[in-house]
């Protein structure tokens, strides 16, 4: 699989605790949450640059990010690390790919990059979280 096929038109859905806020005094509007929630759902896994998430907001970097953190709860940054671990937590489960390449693919300068920030916010290594998987369907 290369880095730029498809692969965000996997993702079914979002996670409910990144579901935005709506009408929060100093916070994003309905359709800017919508519209950046949708942009970075298909762009989280290349670099992306603060300015250019405001842009497609309208707005400043600074005003963007206060809007932002009111309206999601969490800064852009954090928001998109979220969308590439949850995103690597489906792909760990098919074990065709490697841990390297999965690394790649969401986005992580290398797999210790990926590993560490991983570990830092699930508490789970990338084999950890592989083998959990592994384990829970040979279960059934």
């Amino acid at each position: 699989m290369r880095r730029d096929d498809d692969f965000p038109r996997w993702i079914s859905g979002t996670n409910a605790a990144r579901q935005p806020a709506l009408n929060v005094k100093g916070g994003l509007s309905v359709r800017s949450a919508r519209t950046v929630q949708e942009f970075l759902n298909e762009n989280f896994s290349r670099k992306l640059a603060l300015a250019e998430m405001a842009a497609v907001c309208g707005l400043s970097s600074y005003h963007f990010v206060r809007a932002f953190s009111r309206t999601f709860g969490m800064p852009p940054h954090q928001f998109v690390l979220d969308l590439r671990l949850d995103f690597a937590e489906r792909l760990l489960a098919d074990s065709r790919l490697t841990i390297a390449d999965i690394a790649h693919l969401i986005g992580f300068s290398s797999q210790s990059h990926f590993t560490t920030v991983m570990k830092k916010y699930r508490h789970v290594t990338p084999l950890q979280a592989r083998l959990s998987k592994f384990i829970s369907t040979v279960k059934r």
